[in-house]
């Protein structure tokens, strides 16, 4: 097999799998259906995997499948482009899947939409693959919108409920907001450029840096600016930054394992993804990349404000999930590309880690998810404890697990960096390092230690619970082998992936020319003239501030949740504004439903009511009725039918004419 037929297959073999559970899965039975798509996804995988190895021993690959179309000089092709950018991403994004395919034999079991699931995330990873290897602007848009198309179906995939059906709405719309933002910076590259091939676009582009184009009265604005903010509006909808974050915390409607799909190696990380791939343009323009800082910057710590304050186990690693996307951003800000993808990559195992485990708990209390009606977990749960453990110190950022690396290398860019913004982004990160530990220690101690609350009645604010809440359930037990498994696989890289793969991917060449960095974003550089080796990296660690926030988090979290779990309550009733605040995700849900989805309403019912009712129904078609019904009555008094009248009018008319004769003869 050659290395284009490999290259080949890892997108294919997971779309076989969709295509024919998708059209057959009922006929050919569940078990069938789930080995086709596991098959299809563990093939893709073992080419992913080998095609890494390949690229790290100097194989690279970029051109085109085929040629769908030329319009105006323009080719619409189809091609990949692998480098190790691509090479990583891939295998990320396949073993990741691979993990979510076979926990989901598990998880949904008893669920009518068995193989219409397992035909969703499969063709769900085969968008993403395709995005990730595309060599082209036609491609890539191609995977985003496949991306997010199968995300709306996987989001509602329980389509009987009201909340699932609006969360997918939801996920879709906010995605088009950014998709538009996203279309215009390809239209612009299209325009200016001529072409949608990424290496045509990024050898011009330095000739472009100096070119400006007017969009709003006689402003001029640089087209790189323009371009680029316009790709990372489309990566605001897809990676969920603010304001275009609102729909990721309602996609936890979906079932538990898209909830880990979208979450952590897939859908969420291609806005990350395509602003690395296109750092090449980024680099050309300051203005964008501290627009991206801010952003980042801003999601990073007013994200995991919220995390705190939620009840249901699945929205605190949403949130949390927004927090660690803020991170990368901000590392594609201050041009630390590497650290951004390491953070990606470490982000994707202890993520999919927290929410498979999640999942288990939800399983093991018969499908709740109100962390107020949990507790005492761990002696029931010994093997999800552990793993919940090890991801909730990876995601906190405690030296030696994987998260603390990847954080730790982003504090330490953003620290470095020149970049407009990087002091307020500097901040927030390290701010954000301690409300890190508090909201996933927080959950872990309510889900696994104290009391048991599992028994008890629920509250009357509870979070909604998956389809399957059984009230009279007996105790808890540990989860089958299908969904431990995969947590525990995916425990082991949350442990060492970090301090394995830092040099080479973060202080070593592993990227080579897939990221451009200006000479002037020397922030990385410097931090590999300071590396000293993984053993250096974790001593630095536990001096500097980041690791005491952390070890502060936690220490408060056990405060308030083991020690004095009184406290919380009396915190919350005397801050009750500030907590209705963070509850209510800062109002934007509200604001945008008053402001866009009510001021759409409202406009449509003024066009309903005065153009339609009054302007089209009553001017012109009740208008007309009437205008007709006049002339109508008008006629019928002249035409009477009594030859004497119809006598009358003629000699009226005989008169009538001959006085306008004389008239106009005596002028």
């Amino acid at each position: 097999m050659t290395r284009q037929q490999v290259y080949l297959l890892i997108p294919l073999a997971p779309l076989l799998g969709a295509v024919l559970v998708g059209l057959w899965g009922p006929k050919l039975g569940r078990a069938l259906s789930h080995w086709l798509c596991i098959l299809g996804v563990a093939v893709s995988t073992a080419a992913s995997a080998w095609v890494l190895k390949d690229v790290l021993a100097g194989h690279s690959f970029n051109g085109d499948v085929y040629t769908w179309m030329s319009s105006g000089g323009v080719r619409f092709a189809i091609g990949f482009l692998i480098d190790p950018l691509t090479a990583l991403m891939i295998t990320v994004v396949s073993f990741v899947s691979l993990m979510v395919h076979v926990y989901t034999v598990g998880y949904m079991a008893d669920d009518p939409g068995y193989t219409r699931f397992f035909a969703y995330i499969s063709l769900f990873t085969f968008s993403m693959l395709m995005l990730v290897m595309a060599n082209n602007f036609l491609q890539l848009f191609f995977g985003w919108e496949a991306v997010g198309l199968v995300s709306y179906l996987l989001i509602g995939f329980w389509y009987t409920r009201p909340t699932a059906n609006y969360a997918s709405l939801k996920a879709f719309l906010a995605n088009r907001v950014g998709d538009f933002g996203f279309v215009l910076g390809i239209g612009l590259i299209v325009a200016f450029f001529g072409s949608l091939d990424y290496a045509t676009v990024f050898a011009a582009a330095p000739q472009a840096a100096g070119t400006t184009l007017n969009l709003v009265g006689d402003k001029q604005w640089s087209v790189l600016t323009a371009i680029c903010i316009g790709l990372f509006v489309g990566a605001m909808g897809k990676s969920a930054q603010v304001p275009l974050h609102v729909w990721l915390p309602d996609s936890m409607e979906g079932p538990t394992p898209i909830s880990a799909l979208i979450h952590a190696a897939t859908m969420v990380t291609a806005g990350i993804f395509m602003v690395a791939r296109m750092s090449p343009l980024f680099e050309l323009s300051e203005t964008a990349l501290s627009f991206v800082t801010i952003i980042g910057a801003t999601t990073a710590l007013f994200m995991a404000f919220l995390g705190i304050v939620q009840n249901d186990i699945k929205r605190v690693i949403a949130y949390s999930t927004l927090s660690q996307l803020g991170y990368m951003t901000v590392a594609l800000g201050v041009s630390a590309y590497s650290a951004a993808i390491f953070h990606l990559m470490t982000h994707a195992f202890f993520k999919a880690l927290l929410f498979l485990a999640a999942g288990s708990v939800i399983i093991a209390l018969h499908h709740e998810q109100d962390l107020r009606r949990m507790g005492g977990l761990k002696k029931y749960m010994p093997i999800t404890y552990w793993t919940t453990v090890i991801g909730s110190l990876a995601l906190a950022g405690i030296p030696p697990f994987a998260g603390f690396f990847s954080k730790d290398a982003i504090i330490d860019a953003v620290r470095l960096s020149t970049v407009t913004g990087h002091t307020y982004a500097r901040v927030a990160l390290t701010l954000g390092v301690f409300v890190t530990a508090l909201y996933s220690f927080r959950m872990l101690f309510l889900a696994f230690h104290g009391e048991e609350r599992f028994r008890q009645p629920r509250p009357a604010d509870a979070t909604h619970e998956e389809p399957g809440h059984d009230e009279h359930a007996g105790s808890p037990k540990e989860s089958p082998w299908v969904i431990t498994v995969p947590l525990i696989l995916l425990a082991i890289p949350s442990i060492y992936a970090g301090w394995a793969y830092v040099q080479p991917v973060l202080f070593g060449d592993f990227f080579g020319s897939a990221i451009t960095i200006a000479p002037q974003h020397a922030g990385m550089a410097t931090l590999r003239e300071e590396w000293h080796g993984a053993g250096e990296f974790i001593a630095h660690g536990f001096a500097a501030a980041p690791f005491w926030l952390a070890l502060a988090g936690i220490g408060l979290a056990w405060l308030l949740y083991i020690r004095r779990p009184d406290l919380p309550a009396r915190i919350q009733a005397k801050t009750e504004a500030l907590y209705a605040l963070l509850a209510n995700n800062y109002y934007i849900d509200r604001f945008n439903d008053w402001f866009f989805a009510g001021g759409f309403r409202r406009i449509g019912d003024l066009f309903s009511d005065v153009g339609d009712r009054s302007v089209i129904d009553g001017f012109f078609v009740n208008g007309s009725v009437r205008m007709v019904g006049a002339a109508s009555a008008a006629l019928r008094l002249i035409q009477s039918g009594y030859m004497y009248l119809y006598a009358f009018a003629m000699i009226l008319g005989v008169f009538i004419a001959l006085f306008w004769w004389v008239v106009l003869r005596v002028v």
